[in-house]
């Protein structure tokens, strides 16, 4: 099984990498492992889980404190007998070592170990969550700047049809009307790219913000390797190996831990003491004809101390029913994250499906857009379709086109999803050796038997970088456009008009909403 997710993820590596000379998805995705903060800052809190482990453990350790006393005496209204001494130093050190604790140290170890272990779950799904993010900002500024350049090739096309309107105008086979339905047509062509622009802006700053750095000339993303043939298949190994399923089942554990540890507070408790203590005058012991009647001196005691709670208010039993309760809501939070999983993975294969099959539509349909577009113009040539139908038939293509690449977008997106979903969406799966992977038991292994009270940790630093130095994004495109989605920007050859006054006058048309014969008072 796991030789074959090995086998997989070389071969994703082998597609991630993809053509030199552009950045790769590969390359985004090793980026973001490296400094994404929501990666690196669970990183860290997996840490902090880690050392419950030792804080757990020093329960069952030896304790050992000391303490020190000088007492000076500024008041005496003693008149009779031996005195006590005006200045007394005192010193004493107490050794304690827990030997039965009714199971509290050993099911609070075992509590925390869960937890450890649920914590690697959650860092497994924070891992899969980041790059399911990286996916989706990649895709959608590809998507964007494909959008970007449909709008603009129809902003082109759409100022040929405007100037080969208003050629037509002047030798009279178009009408007032027919001009001021293709500068609407341009203004909300032109409206629509400047939209496209902000989006693909809005994409670019999302794509800084989760890889840390801007987006330059992307390559198309590889094809997602070993997506299910079924949901069934999807649901079957998202409930075998989704993360964030795995952590709540591990915290479940935790819980019935915790229920244990809480039942040891109402047993006995033995445990061994050794205590030394030492005490002196500092010079100013009492004496009565030169006899010292106080003397500096030290005593020591060994011995077993048990406990035995007879009643405390019920407390403890307090104490174990809130546990059974946490440990009801971990177990139905299991359920959850269960039913959480399925829907998950049932969605995304859906959606996976989904957007396939709108990939196949939305190129049929632009195949018979094409086919349409050019059946108007050459219906209107002849005088049976007017410019209004060539205006909706150009909409209609750009409509089939932007579908087209937003369902490629989301085919991709949703199939990465899927991934996830099954827990085949991390790092080792992925094979981003970039770096040597974080290896989270390292830490687990580095802290676990530590008890030296002075062996804390150097003080912490940032690890991912912040971006306010990265410059703004712009619109502008570097890739070109898929060849199957290109058009040519002149559809009309104007039949007459070469003599008009307007062509002699602008050298190239009309210019929209200046010169256009709808825009002039004389007509």
């Amino acid at each position: 099984m796991r030789g074959g997710k090995f086998a997989a993820g070389v071969a994703f590596v082998a597609l991630l990498a993809g053509p030199a000379g552009a950045e790769t998805l590969r390359e985004a995705l090793v980026r973001a492992y490296a400094t994404n903060p929501q990666l690196t800052g669970a990183r860290a809190n997996l840490r902090a889980t880690d050392e419950t482990v030792p804080i757990a453990r020093s329960q069952g350790l030896p304790q050992v404190t000391t303490q020190g006393t000088v007492t000076e005496q500024v008041l005496n209204t003693q008149t009779r007998g031996v005195t006590q001494a005006p200045r007394i130093g005192q010193a004493q050190a107490t050794a304690s070592l827990p030997l039965y604790a009714g199971g509290a140290v050993k099911n609070g170890v075992r509590a925390a170990d869960a937890r450890v272990l649920a914590g690697r779950a959650s860092l497994r799904s924070t891992e899969a969550n980041v790059f399911t993010l990286v996916v989706a900002a990649y895709n959608d500024v590809l998507r964007d700047e494909a959008i970007v350049r449909l709008n603009q090739q129809n902003v082109s096309v759409l100022q040929v049809n405007l100037r080969a309107s208003g050629d037509r105008f002047q030798v009279g086979d178009l009408t007032r009307t027919d001009v001021a339905q293709s500068e609407a047509r341009l203004a909300q062509a032109q409206a629509q790219l400047q939209q496209a622009e902000a989006n693909l802006v809005t994409s670019r700053e999302n794509y800084v913000e989760v890889t840390g750095a801007p987006a330059g000339r992307l390559d198309p993303p590889p094809g997602l390797p070993n997506l299910p043939a079924d949901p069934n298949g999807a649901v079957r190994v998202a409930v075998a190996n989704n993360p964030a399923l795995v952590a709540a089942q591990r915290a479940s554990d935790a819980a019935g831990f915790d229920v244990r540890v809480a039942r040891a507070d109402r047993l006995p408790q033995v445990g061994a003491f050794l205590t030394g203590s030492y005490t002196s005058f500092l010079g100013s012991a009492q004496s009565i004809d030169g006899i010292v009647l106080q003397q500096d001196g030290g005593q020591a005691q060994a011995g077993v101390r048990v406990t035995m709670p007879f009643y405390q208010g019920g407390r403890p039993a307090a104490q174990i029913r809130r546990a059974q309760a946490l440990e009801g809501v971990a177990i139905e939070q299991v359920t959850q994250t269960e039913r959480a999983v399925v829907s998950d993975a049932r969605s995304a294969y859906a959606a996976w499906q989904s957007a396939l099959r709108v990939i196949q539509s939305s190129e049929v349909q632009i195949t018979a857009n094409k086919l349409s577009l050019e059946g108007v113009r050459a219906e209107n040539s002849v005088g049976t379709r007017t410019i209004l139908d060539i205006l909706d038939a150009e909409q209609e293509l750009l409509n089939s086109q932007v579908q087209l690449v937003t369902a490629r977008r989301d085919a991709y997106v949703a199939g990465f999803a899927l991934l996830a979903a099954m827990g085949r969406a991390e790092a080792r799966d992925l094979g981003l050796d970039g770096g040597a992977l974080y290896d989270p038991v390292a830490n687990y292994d580095r802290v676990r038997g530590k008890s030296w009270d002075w062996s804390d940790d150097p003080a912490p630093k940032p690890v991912a970088p912040g971006t306010v130095n990265t410059p703004a994004q712009t619109p502008a495109v570097t890739r070109e456009l898929d060849p199957k989605l290109q058009r040519s920007a002149n559809p009309y050859t104007p039949t007459d008009g070469l003599d008009a006054p307007d062509r002699r006058r602008g050298g190239d048309g009309v210019t929209p909403g200046v010169d256009s014969p709808a825009a002039r008072p004389d007509n």
